[in-house]
């Protein structure tokens, strides 16, 4: 797998601990972030990969500080690099 795929697949799983912690449903970061309901499935299982602009979007439907999503994010990339 590619460190591209890699990281779509991080970011995706991150976006879902982070909405399943503070109890949000997909409609419900959907309706926050002015998008679709499939949009952030597809984000959530790694198949589309949001851009920066969409990131600051999540995080703030999210309630976390982009700054924290992004160590979150580097921490799992780290992890797996120790362990490839």
């Amino acid at each position: 797998m590619s460190e591209k795929s890699v990281i779509k697949q991080i970011i995706g799983k991150t976006v879902k601990a982070i909405r399943i912690k503070k109890g949000l449903s997909q409609e419900d970061l959907a309706h926050e972030c002015n998008v679709d309901r499939s949009y952030i499935s597809m984000i959530e299982v790694g198949r589309n990969e949001p851009s920066v602009t969409k990131i600051f979007d999540l995080c703030t439907g999210l309630r976390v500080k982009p700054s924290d999503f992004f160590k979150l994010v580097e921490g799992e990339f780290e992890k797996l690099r120790e362990q490839g």
